[in-house]
């Protein structure tokens, strides 16, 4: 038998998610093992018919406060970090009638689901979770005695060491199990200091925790020679985090990262008004367009670049149809991420095993606040989301032409590409949909230069003659610093440009748009994304 293992004769049970929980307990009952238990656990228990006694014979104190006070109590506490090695331990065990606790199960009041349903402030602090956490983190302090699960996962692991080692568990199950503990804890600890933070609009409070609960671990991640896994924050936002995937092999860590910017950018567009189709390559929008039906809007988009297309993601703003679909899988694509699909699309899709479907269930809502998280060396720089909508930006004429009407709605349009579009963003668009997308460049121009090649090499997978940059207009995602980014535009044949404005040169700037017959908005809100 290996060292270090320490049977369990008492264990105290206490959860509020209670699955499995009935047979965990009479699987420890069959054991030997004595049971102890708090309210509603105690009374799911019993109503099962397994002997368990309540807290409050133990502690001789009833529960109190609306159960807020019920396990803070030297004879549960004291029966968790009792060292079992130590004589002093041992005796202050025995003078107070502590009886030592060896398995302790909890799992956490729903404080993240509270919060994700919406509930009121007071209903959220209620669901803040004291006794749990406070036994928990004495039980995995003192891992070397006792085990702790806080998770329902964990139940199978627990009696399958129970049972290879004779009724105690092993040093290795209990690390892990603590280590997990931990974790778990720090994460609802992280989840309740950013609610608060967010209620009480403190944008930069003193501390700042971030968790979250492990979706899956990944084959590797941006690289194969990374390892990596995929969290979910327990945020209540639709998108990868949260989908249904119908069909297809695991998502890869870069199938996630570009599946979650095609499913918020094609969220900028409201289905109500249009069928809208987002295509992504390694993060950037290669192609989007609005459409009177999605499959409409995906040859639309995908005109835009077919070549960087192949192996891409596909996102839109409507349930995907079979039309669309068939359309589709014709090239190769990696992930599909809908709303909702009709039964027949899904069956078109499942002739392709490998191609991912995910299901939303609904759009994020652009709007909507929220932090946005990154690392560097030693840090963490953390920002909101970047919530800012081009229909909610009072748009300033400031060239001698003002665009028409056709012009406006698609700078509008260019406008909502550019938020997701790597800075430097350059895109050109026409008639709801881009035609040329130039991103993540050191110059401007460049950024510019390249989207105009981009319409020349469409149109000639098209078997156009001519650019279909010609007559389009042009978002940039931030001032233009001088007037050639500009010109390269005016050059390839757009007619209008949409930037935030705000520039040094913003003079002449203007006089070179309106030199070149330009009509040019300023929205004063710049959109990088680095």
């Amino acid at each position: 038998m290996p060292t270090n293992t320490k049977r369990v004769s008492r264990a105290l049970i206490s959860v509020s998610d209670k699955t499995g929980v009935i047979d965990f307990a009479r699987k420890l009952h069959e054991r030997g093992v004595t049971l102890v238990s708090t309210g509603g656990t105690h009374r799911t228990l019993a109503e099962a018919g397994l002997p368990v006694i309540e807290v409050s014979e133990v502690t001789a104190f009833p529960e109190m406060m609306d159960g807020r006070v019920k396990t803070l109590h030297p004879k549960i506490h004291g029966g968790l970090l009792g060292v079992r090695s130590n004589p002093e331990h041992q005796a202050a065990m025995f003078a107070h009638g502590i009886e030592a606790i060896d398995l302790l199960v909890v799992n956490l009041y729903p404080f993240e689901a509270t919060v994700a349903a919406g509930r009121p402030y007071e209903d959220c602090v209620e669901n803040i979770d004291i006794g749990g956490p406070a036994m928990i983190r004495a039980a995995a302090k003192n891992h070397q005695d006792v085990t702790v699960v806080v998770d329902g996962a964990d139940y199978e692991a627990v009696l399958a060491d129970l049972d290879a080692h004779d009724g105690q568990t092993t040093l290795t199950l209990r690390r892990r199990l603590a280590q997990k503990a931990y974790a778990r804890t720090a994460a609802y600890d992280a989840a309740i200091s950013n609610w608060l933070a967010s209620a009480l609009e403190i944008d930069a409070p003193a501390f700042r925790a971030v968790g979250g609960t492990l979706a899956e671990e990944m084959r590797y991640g941006e690289n194969p020679h990374q390892k990596a896994a995929f969290y979910r924050t327990g945020e209540n936002r639709p998108g990868v985090s949260t989908a249904r995937q119908v069909q297809g092999k695991q998502l890869s860590f870069n199938n996630i990262n570009d599946t979650d910017a095609a499913f918020e950018c094609v969220s900028e567009f409201d289905p109500a008004k249009s069928a809208a189709i987002v295509i992504v390559k390694h993060a950037n929008p290669c192609g989007v367009a609005e459409g009177a039906s999605l499959r409409e809007a995906y040859e639309r988009a995908l005109a835009c670049d077919p070549v960087s297309a192949f192996g891409g993601i596909v996102a839109m703003n409507r349930p995907l149809d079979a039309d669309a679909a068939k359309k589709i899988v014709e090239i190769f694509t990696e992930v599909i991420i809908a709303p909702d699909a009709d039964e027949d699309a899904i069956a078109v899709v499942a002739g392709k095993k490998n191609l991912r479907l995910l299901l939303t269930g609904g759009l994020s809502d652009p709007r909507a606040p929220g932090l946005s998280v990154r690392t560097v060396a030693g840090g963490l720089l953390v920002q909101n989301r970047d919530s800012a909508i081009v229909d909610d930006m009072d748009l300033k004429v400031v060239t001698k032409r003002t665009p028409s009407e056709q012009e406006l709605s698609d700078l509008r349009f260019a406008f909502s590409v550019a938020k997701h579009v790597k800075s430097n963003a350059i895109v050109y668009a026409k008639g709801g949909a881009t035609v040329g997308i130039g991103a993540g460049q050191m110059s401007r121009v460049d950024s510019s230069r390249i989207a105009a090649w981009k319409a020349g090499e469409a149109a000639k997978a098209l078997g156009l003659s001519e650019s279909l940059a010609k007559g389009s207009v042009v978002a940039s995602d931030a001032f233009f610093p001088f007037a050639d980014g500009l010109l390269a535009a005016a050059e390839a044949g757009a007619t209008a440009i949409i930037q935030p404005g705000g520039s040094m040169r913003d003079d002449e700037v203007i006089a070179a748009a309106d030199e070149a017959g330009l009509a040019m908005v300023f929205t004063g809100h710049r959109h990088f994304r680095h």
